[in-house]
This record gives structure tokens, sequence and C-alpha cells, in this order.
């Protein structure tokens, strides 16, 4: 099962359309996400819409089987989540929560997040990307013997912390239950009053859970896309890939 988040503005993309469905090589962005999580196997997915949802709807009317939960408002990607509660609340095994805007997503790294998750049989799964330039990202945080401890984001990030160059790509494997229930104790106590998917992994681990970040993602799925440059960088990037392929 996934959890696709896609209910946002692009606000920087200089456009009135959801992000999600900003076009790279003519197509949207939410597109190339779906197609990943399909290839990686998963079945059942859901979509969370919000900012113009009936045309998110209406761009995936081709994808079989996706459910659509409404976001009406926009308190953080926590949030998002937990409005798809009602949706999986009866799901025993592990949800994928990915972010809607991340084309550059691979069916191959989820396939590793889902071999790493089973192999070490933990509740939590972080894919994780080792950035050279991580400015602006999550870093994430570990003890002295590199277990992780949590995610950082970059406006909070100590000096010591701002030298990590392991981030967080808002790629998530949970347990269904152990989300639903780490999503009980989130709160708005932050600067922007959202709930945070972030938060989840560091309450599991205050309860002894085993939670662990892998490095699983490749070097391209680093490219987001927050702006218009950005999504021309996305489309050089994959133009390269095809003639590569």
């Amino acid at each position: 099962m996934a959890i696709v988040l896609a209910a946002g503005k692009g606000t920087r993309m200089k456009s009135d359309l959801p992000k999600v469905l900003c076009r790279v090589l003519d197509r949207p962005l939410v597109h190339y996400v779906l197609d990943a999580l399909r290839a990686a196997g998963v079945g059942k997915i859901i979509v969370v819409v919000g900012y113009k949802a009936d045309l998110v709807r209406e761009a995936l009317q081709d994808y079989e089987d996706l459910e659509f939960v409404e976001q009406t408002e926009q308190l953080g990607t926590g949030h998002a989540v937990m409005v798809c509660r009602e949706q999986i609340k009866d799901f025993n095994g592990p949800v994928f929560i990915v972010a809607g805007d991340s084309p550059m997503l691979q069916a191959s790294s989820l396939s590793k997040l889902v071999e790493h998750y089973r192999a070490a049989n933990s509740v939590c799964m972080l894919g994780t990307l080792l950035h050279d330039h991580p400015q602006g990202l999550g870093r994430i945080v570990r003890d002295a013997e590199g277990k992780f401890t949590g995610i950082t984001e970059h406006k909070d990030c100590t000096e010591e912390q701002l030298a990590i160059n392991e981030v967080n790509m808002s790629t998530y494997l949970i347990d269904c239950q152990h989300l639903l229930s780490g999503l009980q104790d989130i709160n708005q106590q932050n600067s922007q009053s959202e709930y945070y998917i972030t938060d989840v992994p560091g309450i599991l681990i205050a309860r002894g859970e085993d939670v662990r970040a892998e490095p699983v993602l490749q070097a391209c799925e680093a490219l987001s896309v927050n702006t218009v440059d950005q999504l021309q960088d996305v489309e050089k990037a994959m133009k390269n890939m095809a003639g590569h392929a």
C-alpha cells in the first residue's frame, strides 16, 4: 500500500495548477511517482488531494484502483497522512509514504527499501540519500554507533548537523498500525504550526521501536521540483537517462 501526498499548490512554480500537475516531458509530475510505485509492486494507492482536487482526479482517471482522500486544509505532511486514517485502519503491513512531486523516484529504490525493511524486521524504514549539496534538506542524525536517531530540519540544525550529508527525501515505509499509533502523538509545536510526518520516526524510536534509515536512493532522486528552474533540471536529467537507457 502507498499514500501519495498530492494536495499542495505550486506557489513557486509560477502556475495556478496543483504542483503535482506541473509537467515534465509533457506528463504530470505525479504520473512518474505512480508509475514507480506500480513498478515496485505496490497494489493499493491512496492519493491525498487538496488544492484544485478535481483537476488532480481528472489527470489520474486512467490509473486503475486509485483511492482519493481530500485534505481540505493543508496543515502539513503529517496531517495529509492523518486524513487517510479511515482508509488504512484495518490494513496490516507496510505503507509507503511518498511525495507526489518527486518525478525522479525510482522503482528500484523502492524495492531496495522493502528488502531492507523485511531483512531488519523494523517497523519503520526511511529511504535516504547521500547529497553533496544538502542545502535546505532535513539531515539524518545518527548516534556514535551509526544508529538512526531522528531527522533535523535544515533550519533547526546545529553547525555540526549542517555538515551531515545524509538527507531525508520524504520516502518512508512504515508498518501501518505503528503509523496510526505514531500519528496520535504528533503535534503542531513547530515554527510552521503544522503536523509533520517527519515526527513519526522519532516518536516510534522513543517508544523503543526499531526504526532505521538506509541510503538506498540514487543520485538522480536528489532532484526535487520546487521552482521552474528545478523543473527544467529534472527534464534534462530525464532526457539524459533516456538517452543512456
